[in-house]
This record gives structure tokens, sequence and C-alpha cells, in this order.
């Protein structure tokens, strides 16, 4: 009969923390259309300043997504469309009103880490796959609201991660601007890594090509003036063309610079198909495919949610994080089906979405649109681009996201903060990046819990005027009871620390019971319940005993759930009561001097009768 209760009350026990985790209240049910809320109330203005911002994005977006595709050792048109399928279809299901889809730099160079460490995988044939299966857990993440997490995952690591990710890229591209070749010594894979590329980048400086490193100056005056003139103006679209003007002008004069691939600029790319998931090649690697997902899907939530976030806190507006995991999602399955890559969401342009005046989603869907008919119209055209230029413009764009002021922030906030940055920084700079980023989220967590993981334990005592006080060494009016407060956190952190306190307490030979006031304890989890019930099996052993007191309604459910509640037995345990916190108190001092057959302390702890109910 007694495993019967046990098995019902394991149950009862899964099925109300499934109740509270799947439970909608407080949050907002995911739509399967919430842009329709939108179009019903649709005016011709709105309609004008969002293709105004659209426009506007576009620019920026075109050779922001090629570079970004460059940056993932992929051919060109797969940045573009994916900004067109990402743009246009996670607009559909996005709660935020400005936040733009599409290729970002730490995505895109997280891609590029892997594969340079697997040069054996064809990066082309499994890229489809590897977006449908980032797709599918952001779809899955949304269902089970995780997004939610993301407001715990420190900021830290996020500003440490990018900072990093954009000295790789500025320096995985300095070869392109300068116009010379790392080579590869035979059976092994490209640089990936700070010290790998910087030391083969500097054995090559004396190969420089002068035409190349011609037109990236030029190609970085442009993008200045233009800067300096007026923000608004499509820096990087007009420094790129600068930089072919440029190229033209030296090949005119005679000279060669490298150009960008006609073969792989075809826009019979863009026929949709489906991800190949019979490969032979595909099959294998699904388990490492797996991880790198993971963390792409992991690390895009993260900067969808951070963006969104803060362009809402602008406009006056909120969003739903799982919402928008689920347009994100949604987008990279549509990626999945072109020539695309993962999707994130866009810091910069989002943020230029916001400035140019967008006002509902449908600024992003018009984006895609214009990105969709920008590369079926331009594509041909960037066969007379030179290697320099873009890869300038990614330097360009990869310098833009260093941020100083973040940077001091994270470093002079506190220790922890400054601690987490600089592992995260440095770990982004020495192993591959869909490592990197779990590696310093652990460290976050780590230190986190290092610093919650420390409750307070301050014995209390009756003092010479027969008042409940904090103990001084020596000062109870009766050494055969100790009341200890407990305040902060008792979760599996904190398990042992709690132990050995309560341990170093009852060592007092002369101490019979200890009252535990559980008042103002959280967070009692299965590790801490194990270490009270081998605290109070000890105790018991050696004639002692344990009341708890005050434990408010989440503890006391830990406690029934857990069985903890029929070994301390049910006339030990006062619960709290909020409108009378003492009594309880009062109540398991009452019942400690029962068990000792003693009234010697009288009780002068204070509470209102009137509550006594």
């Amino acid at each position: 009969m007694h495993k019967d209760d046990d098995f019902r009350r394991l149950v009862h026990s899964l099925r109300e923390g499934w109740l509270r985790f799947t439970s909608a209240e407080g949050r907002t049910p995911l739509l399967a259309f919430p842009l329709w809320k939108t179009l019903q109330k649709y005016t011709r203005q709105d309609f004008k300043s969002d293709l105004k911002a659209a426009g506007s994005v576009s620019l920026l977006d075109l050779p922001q997504s090629m570079a970004y595709a460059a940056v993932a050792g992929l051919p060109l048109h797969f940045g573009p469309t994916c900004s067109a399928a990402a743009s246009t279809i996670g607009s559909l299901f996005s709660s935020s009103r400005h936040t733009t889809f599409g290729p970002t730099n730490a995505t895109a160079f997280m891609v590029f880490s892997y594969f340079a460490a697997n040069s054996h995988l064809p990066q082309l044939l499994v890229m489809p796959v590897l977006v449908f299966m980032v797709g599918a857990l952001l779809v899955l993440g949304a269902w089970l609201r995780l997004a939610d997490i993301s407001q715990y995952i420190s900021r830290s690591v996020i500003v440490a991660y990018v900072t990093g990710a954009a000295i790789l890229i500025m320096v995985n591209q300095a070869p392109g601007a300068l116009g010379v070749v790392i080579a590869k010594e035979s059976g092994e894979s490209s640089p990936r890594t700070l010290p790998g590329i910087a030391s083969a980048l500097i054995w090559q400086l004396h190969l420089i090509q002068w035409p190349a490193l011609t037109v990236a100056a030029i190609t970085t005056l442009v993008w200045w003036l233009v800067r300096r003139i007026d923000r608004r103006l499509p820096a990087f679209m007009l420094a790129l063309i600068g930089g072919a003007l440029a190229a033209a002008a030296l090949k005119w004069s005679g000279y060669e610079p490298a150009m960008l691939s006609a073969e792989t600029l075809s826009w019979r790319n863009l026929i949709p198909h489906l991800p190949d998931f019979n490969a032979r090649t595909v099959l294998p690697e699904f388990s490492r495919l797996f991880g790198l997902a993971l963390a792409l899907a992991f690390l895009a939530t993260l900067e969808s949610t951070a963006m969104s976030r803060a362009l809402a806190s602008r406009g006056g507006y909120r969003v739903d994080p799982n919402q928008d995991m689920l347009a994100l999602g949604v987008s990279n399955l549509a990626c999945s089906y072109f020539s695309g890559m993962p999707a994130s969401g866009s810091l910069t342009r989002s943020a230029l979405n916001y400035e140019s005046g967008a006002v509902t989603a449908m600024a992003s869907f018009f984006n895609g649109l214009l990105c969709l008919l920008g590369v079926v119209v331009l594509l041909p055209a960037m066969q007379f681009v030179p290697k320099a230029a873009l890869a300038t413009i990614i330097i360009l764009v990869a310098l833009s996201l260093i941020h100083r002021k973040n940077i001091r922030i994270c470093l002079l906030a506190t220790n922890s903060d400054a601690i987490t940055f600089l592992a995260t920084f440095v770990l982004t700079l020495l192993i591959p990046l869909h490592v990197a980023i779990f590696a310093g989220v652990g460290v976050s967590i780590m230190l986190y819990l290092r610093k919650a993981a420390r409750p307070s334990l301050v014995e209390y005592a009756f003092n010479q005027e027969g008042n409940l006080a904090e103990a001084e060494s020596g000062a109870r009016q009766d050494p055969s009871i100790s009341i200890v407060h407990v305040e902060g956190e008792l979760f599996f952190g904190a398990a042992e620390l709690f132990r050995t306190q309560i341990q170093r307490i009852s060592a007092d030979p002369n101490l019979r019971i200890i009252v535990l006031r559980l008042k103002n304890a959280r967070h009692l989890d299965a590790t801490s319940v194990m270490a009270l019930e081998e605290l109070i099996s000890v105790m018991r052993e050696n004639g002692r005993d344990i009341i708890v007191s005050g434990a408010m309604k989440e503890v006391y459910r830990v406690l029934r759930d857990s069985g903890l509640v029929e070994v301390i037995g049910r006339e030990n345990i006062f619960p709290g009561s909020p409108s009378n916190p003492n009594l309880s108190t009062r109540k398991a001092l009452k019942r400690a001097q029962a068990i000792l057959g003693t009234d010697k302390a009288t009780v002068h702890i204070y509470y209102d009768p009137s509550k006594a109910g």
C-alpha cells in the first residue's frame, strides 16, 4: 500500500510539473499568421513607410549578405537568397515590427569554422540539410517555449562572441584585401583560429599585390566619405561600386586585379530543391551536424531575441520571443529549400529598418522581395566586382560590429562579467566557434551558480532579556535548542554548503533540537532534500531532532512531494503564514520545549494573536 501511495504521489507530481511547464498563463499563445491582424488595418501611409524602409534596407542587405556568404565559404548567391527567403517568410510569423531575418556575421563564421575543420564534407551538399536541422530545432524550441531561457544568458557572452568573431572575420579576409593566397600544406585544412590564420598571413605578406591593395584602399575611402556625408546613404553598396570602378580603371591601365568568378553566380541556382537527406555523405555525419545545428539555433535565438527586445523597447511595443523563435525556425526551413544559409535576426539591418521609418513587419516582407529582385538582376554583374573590394566590405562590416562601449561595460561592471567576457573572447579566438559559444555560456552559468549557491545561515537564540535575536558564541539561554534562520537559494549548488553549516552548528554536544526557519529559503530541490534527509538521519541516530518552521507554499510542496514531510513528521513542520510570519516559529519553539519536557526558555517572539488562525 505504501508503494502505491508513492507511485500515486509521483504521478501527481509529474502531472503538476507538466501543467506548470505548459501553462499558457502569462504567455502569449503561438500564432499561425500574426501578420494578418496588421493587414486588416493596413493603410496606404503604412505601405509607403514600409516600402521606403525596405528600399533602404535592401541596399545594405544585398552587399552585406553576399559578404556573409563569402565569410561562410559559400557561393555569393547563398547570402541574398537567404535574405530573400528568410525576410519574406519570417515576417509572416514574427511578433516584431522591425526584425529583419537573414545571414549574420556570427552564424556565417560559425559555418566557416566548422567546415574548415571538416574539409572532407561537401559543404554545398550538406548545407540544405544543416539549415533544415536548424529550422526544425528552432520550431521545436518555440513550441517548448525555450526562448524564455535566453534571458538567463549573460549579455557578456554575446558581446565577447561577436567581438571575437568580428576579429576572426577581419583577419580571415585580410589576404583577399591584400591580394595574397594563404597556401595550405598538403593534407591540412584551412586555418580557422586566430593564431593559425595570422601566422599563415604573416608568411605571405611579401606577396602583397598592389592593385588589390589599391582597390581595397579606394573601397574603404568611398565607404568613409559616404558615412561622413550622410549615414542614411547605402555606404556598403556605393563602396562596392567604387571598388569595381577602381578595378576597371586598373584593368584599362594594363593591370589585372582578381575578380569574382562568374561560374558560381548563375541565377539557375535560385530554383528551389529539397534537402538531400539520403546522401551517403550526409547521414554518417548527422550526429556531428546536429551539434553544429544546435549551436547555430542557440546563437540565432540569442541574437534575434536581444535585438528584437531592444527595438521593441525603442518603438514602445512588446514582442513575444517564442513567437519570434517560431518565425526564425520557419525562415530557416524555407531557406533549406533554396540555395540558402542559416538565418538569424540581423542587428544592423533591423536597426536600419527601424531608423528608416518601418511601421509594420511588411517592411521586412518587401525587403525580401527586393533582395530576390536584386539578386536576379544584379547577380550577373557581380563578376565585375574585384575580390579585394568584397573582402574590404566584409572587413568594414565586421569592424562595425565591435562596440567599445559594450566591451567597456562588460569589463568594468562586475568581476563575473569581466571573467565571462575574457573567457568567451579568448575561447572564440582559439577554438571552433560552435564549441566556443557553449563554453562561454558554461563559464557564465558556473560563475552565477557560484554566486547564487551561498545561502546565509544565521543562528538565533534567546538573549538575556528572553527575546529572539542573532546568537553570539555561548549566548543561548537554553543550550539544547538552536534556531537557524536560512536565507537564500537551496538548489543543488548550495546543498553541500547548507549541510556543512548545519553540521557545524550541531557539533555542540549540548544541542538537542534545531529549528530550521525556512521562511526566506527558496528553490529547494532534490539534492537539498536528500542532504536534509541525511542530516535528519544522522541527528536522530545521536538522539537529536529537527523541526521546520516558516516553510512557504513552494518549499512545503517540495517537502510533501518528495516524501520528506513523513520523514520529518507532520507534527514537526509548521508552515509559514504571510500574514503572521512569526507565528510558525513560536509554534516550533513550543514543540521543541514539549519534546524536551522543559519550559525553561520563555518565548518572547512577537506574533499577532488576531491572525493566529
